[in-house]
């Protein structure tokens, strides 16, 4: 899943220690529409997001090849989006609290759709690169606004469910992207892996537009408009600019011997440092780094780079593995992807009900096992003779 802000934490969520006065309005609310439609709407623009983010690794040999650019020079297009969705993500509070939530998720819509069509209609990579940006800048609030309105949707005691409708969401739309993503290239051309997002998000700006209403305590505040932390947001944007570049363009440049490397590796702990010197003492950080006080939560923030790290990497690399060296279609080495994202689907639940039995730290534990020994087993079987067979069931375990 995407590195997203902890569920309900957006402009509605109520805070710790709040006074009876403030939480009681909120816990009496009620949206004036069933709760599973509006749950049902923002995952849809959810989904959408996140679709974008695994749709394109099978169609890259055909992006590159068709804008006369190489294997390696196509991978800027998943980097472009991630970075830019990096970057805006942290500003999600910012923006609903100037805009309002709902106003600040349908420009979201809006951006999300309209680069869409300009990524499909682009005639050159680097404008490719462009419109990639800021698609990923409009998807970096969709996440996170859709959880909290989720969250002030339903009373806290069905949170729980329609929290496992979202996560449903988020793990199903990267399982099927690839095959979906390998089928339309094969079939028509790789355009329409960016202009299927025009309808879906036509329709999720109505349904929003329709249904979704601000709770009375979210009201937009046009003063607050520079009331942002640019400085910490400068210094994240060079730190993520940084590191996302040097790990892409390391193999290919011969790592640490390439001054184009170094520059980017300079850029990107100059960066970091910079952001953890200021945000700490700051008095309105954009990423609260105090909350890494809490040994659980940053714990689980670690453990979660890992799992997007990893999940990521192999959905990335396996199908232009694929793809470049087996002689695979596109639609073949996405649907090498396809039984991992089934085994998401059936075993995602069933962990949920398994931590009624057993403990989390038992479940993630055993996870990580099962990681290790299956990409140390990966890294010998990973060779030019590799089985559609051993590649899926790689994928699964």
């Amino acid at each position: 899943m995407s590195t997203t802000a902890p569920a309900g934490a957006g402009a509605g969520a109520i805070p710790a220690g709040a006074p009876a006065a403030v939480a009681a309005p909120q816990a009496l609310w009620k949206p004036r529409t069933n709760p599973w439609l509006i749950a049902a709407t923002v995952a849809l623009a959810a989904f959408m997001e996140v679709l974008d983010t695994s749709i394109a690794n099978v169609a890259l040999p055909h992006i590159a090849g068709s804008l006369g650019a190489s294997t390696d020079q196509g991978t800027w297009v998943l980097t472009s989006y991630l970075v830019s969705n990096a970057i805006v993500l942290p500003l999600g509070a910012w923006a609903s609290s100037v805009m309002g939530r709902k106003n600040f998720f349908l420009f979201c819509i809006v951006i999300f759709t309209i680069a869409s069509f300009l990524c499909g209609a682009a005639p050159s990579l680097p404008l490719l690169l462009v419109f990639r940006i800021l698609q990923g800048a409009g998807g970096g609030g969709l996440q996170p606004m859709a959880q909290a309105i989720m969250a002030d949707s339903f009373e806290p005691h069905k949170r729980g469910q329609a929290f496992a409708l979202y996560g449903l969401v988020a793990v199903l739309a990267p399982s099927i992207g690839p095959t979906l993503g390998g089928w339309i290239t094969d079939n028509y051309s790789w355009r329409w892996i960016f202009f299927i997002n025009i309808p879906v998000g036509f329709l999720a700006f109505v349904l929003v537009t329709r249904l979704i209403d601000d709770p009375p305590w979210i009201k937009p505040d046009r003063s607050r408009i520079f009331n942002v932390d640019f400085l910490g947001l400068s210094f994240l944007s060079l730190a993520m600019g940084g590191l996302q570049i040097m790990l892409d363009k390391g193999e290919e440049n011969d790592w640490f011997q390439s001054n184009f490397i170094r520059f980017f590796a300079v850029m990107f702990i100059g960066g970091m440092i910079a952001l953890v010197l200021w945000e700490l003492h700051t008095d309105k950080p954009i990423i609260n780094l105090r909350l890494f006080r809490y040994k659980n939560f940053a714990i689980c923030c670690f453990l979660m780079m890992l799992v997007g790290g990893v999940l990521n990497a192999n959905t990335v690399l396996q199908p232009q593995f694929m793809q470049t060296l087996l002689g695979y279609t596109a639609t073949t080495a996405g649907m090498a992807l396809t039984a991992g994202g089934i085994a998401l689907v059936i075993v995602m639940p069933l962990a949920g009900y398994a931590t009624s039995k057993v403990s989390a730290r038992t479940l993630a534990v055993l996870g990580f096992a099962m990681f290790t020994f299956t990409f140390r087993y990966a890294a010998q079987v990973t060779s030019l003779d590799m089985s559609f067979a051993q590649g899926s069931w790689l994928r699964v375990v």
